[in-house]
């Protein structure tokens, strides 16, 4: 659930949804860390001005995780 919002959003954000990837980098019982590859033309649009977008996904990514009783890190990849 947690992997298919990240996509959803992220999709949405960026002109060329074919290359958003996000791969679940580690997993515990707790702690789950995704990594996001999105187009080298696009990264822009998912960081945001000062990193807001990227702020605001980690954030209601954080909320969601929370509900489910998880701890969710994303990183950002280029």
């Amino acid at each position: 659930m947690l992997k298919e919002f990240v996509e959803y959003v992220t999709k949405h954000l960026v002109d060329d949804p074919s290359r958003v990837v996000v791969e679940i980098k580690s997993e515990e019982e707790k702690k789950i860390v995704f990594a996001l590859r999105v187009g080298q033309e696009d990264i822009g649009k998912v960081i945001g001005k000062e990193g807001k977008t990227a702020q605001a996904i980690r954030t209601l990514l954080t909320a969601i995780a929370a509900k489910a009783g998880k701890r969710a890190i994303l990183e950002i990849l280029d």
